[in-house]
């Protein structure tokens, strides 16, 4: 059973701790649906044994190891605004990581996975429930590999493999959930141009020309930032374009 923070306002004030569950998200949803969810709480496991992630994708935890979460929020944005939130989390999950690594180590790749060293080592699925054009509450779900040593994707880490440190995934709760409310309070207090350019200053390969392929094929270019929408935005000798999710992928990553 994880204790509540001492040093947050709000985030983690409420627990709700499962032994094992599928995904957090998608019971973190259910709570709030049905509750109304109070801002801040916590639906965490030491077992998520289908848990999701971008692109479709599943995120694959050793149990009892790493940190598998869910945070409600209620944040007053727009619904096309929500892309804030998604840097938020972002931030604030890459602020605790660089408290445990060599800061200049960590990186977000676009959108939200972080990296140590170009290796993934935390994965972000944002979900909104909506009520007409308003946002009713959003669930941030965090998988942060903490402990685990062995991965079925070599691009895969955790911060133990990297600092050669065993964390007690108890006393490291707080600081996690600290990060993440710093930075959840300057979106609060309205401190948006400081959040993207701290988010865009952290991105995985600001700057440098890599390949990239889309529907239309392979071609080389190099990450600008983000555009207000959260689309990536890329330069090539063709010209400069922003990309959705699924429209866009590294070619040499399967991160």
């Amino acid at each position: 059973m994880y204790k509540i923070p001492a040093n947050t306002l709000f985030v983690g004030k409420n627990i709700v701790f499962v032994p094992e569950w599928h995904s957090t998200n998608s019971l973190a949803m259910e709570l709030g649906q049905r509750t109304n969810g109070t801002e801040g709480t916590v639906i965490i496991t030491d077992n998520q044994f289908s848990g999701r992630g971008q692109r479709g994708n599943r995120w694959i935890s050793e149990p009892g190891k790493n940190f598998t979460l869910s945070i409600i929020l209620k944040p007053t944005l727009p619904p096309e605004q929500q892309f804030l939130l998604t840097q938020v989390i972002a931030l604030g999950v890459a602020d605790y990581v660089k408290t445990q690594v060599p800061p200049d180590l960590v990186k977000i790749k676009w959108p939200n996975d972080i990296l140590v060293a170009g290796q993934k080592v935390c994965g972000i699925l944002i979900e909104s429930s909506l009520s007409g054009s308003s946002v009713q509450f959003i669930v941030a779900g965090i998988g942060l590999n903490m402990n685990q040593q062995s991965f079925e994707n070599s691009l895969a880490t955790s911060l133990a493999c990297v600092s050669g440190n065993s964390y007690d995934l108890q006393k490291e709760l707080p600081g996690l959930l600290q990060a993440v409310e710093i930075r959840y309070l300057q979106l609060r207090e309205g401190k948006v141009n400081k959040l993207k350019l701290d988010y865009k200053s952290n991105l995985y390969r600001l700057g440098e020309w890599h390949d990239f392929k889309t529907v239309q094929g392979t071609f080389q270019g190099r990450i600008e930032g983000v555009d207000e929408a959260g689309k990536l935005v890329v330069q090539s000798n063709a010209g400069t374009f922003s990309f959705d999710l699924k429209e866009i992928n590294f070619v040499d990553r399967s991160i």
